[in-house]
């Protein structure tokens, strides 16, 4: 299946699609709870759990029920922003080199439900910046991912957009901002009503690629 002629931007999910980077997520988490006094751990399992989700709604998930939440996430933010770009994530084979390729073919955003700064992060940490038009996170807006996916495409005028991710919630948010999903079934969660599915991210470049071009 070929569908370079089909979409003219590609808009991608950032966790569980280009790259893993639960690991340092518990680190940072685990290091404000030590600069918090907070007698509490989070797992790289417990955090794989909330992929997709808001901050917000990962804290109401698997903090202390007792946890200042103001204080909280401040020091997490602080703790983001030393950590972060020094840590960073682990890019799943293949986006390195596809990345760059698709983006001769197609605009590439993203549209993630991170803090302000998580895709800044990625973007410097990987050094794939130049490959990508623009970027939207509910850090930044707090706004739903099908909104900010709505957003973005009225910004950028975009024709024919699809979103990549790998969650059900990628799916649906995708779908109520009116655009079908690739399902990155290699990434943290399922999906059952997706257009489209790839088993790594080899596939989903052949997807958009001319002649179904993997490398």
């Amino acid at each position: 299946m070929n569908l370079t002629n089909k979409f003219d931007s590609l808009i991608f999910d950032m966790d569980g699609t280009l790259w893993d980077a639960v690991d340092t997520y518990a680190e940072i988490w685990n290091e404000t709870y030590r600069r918090m006094n907070v007698d509490a751990r989070v797992t790289r399992e417990m955090l794989i759990d909330c992929m997709g989700l808001t901050l917000d709604r990962i804290v109401e998930r698997i903090a202390p029920a007792n946890l200042d939440i103001e204080l909280f996430a401040k020091t997490l933010r602080q703790v983001d922003a030393e950590l972060m770009p020094r840590l960073g994530g682990r890019l799943y084979a293949g986006v390195a080199e596809l990345i760059p390729e698709l983006a001769k073919s197609h605009k590439l955003y993203m549209v993630s439900n991170c803090g302000p700064h998580g895709l800044d992060y990625f973007l410097d940490y990987t050094g794939l910046r130049p490959y990508f038009t623009a970027t939207l996170t509910n850090g930044e807006t707090g706004l739903c991912k099908a909104d900010n996916i709505h957003l973005l495409r009225e910004r950028y005028l975009m024709d024919t957009p699809i979103y990549i991710g790998d969650t059900q919630g990628d799916c649906d948010n995708a779908h109520a901002a009116g655009l079908p999903m690739v399902w990155a079934s290699y990434g943290f969660g399922l999906c059952n009503n997706a257009e489209f599915k790839a088993d790594d991210f080899r596939e989903v470049a052949s997807l958009f690629l001319q002649n179904n071009q993997e490398s």
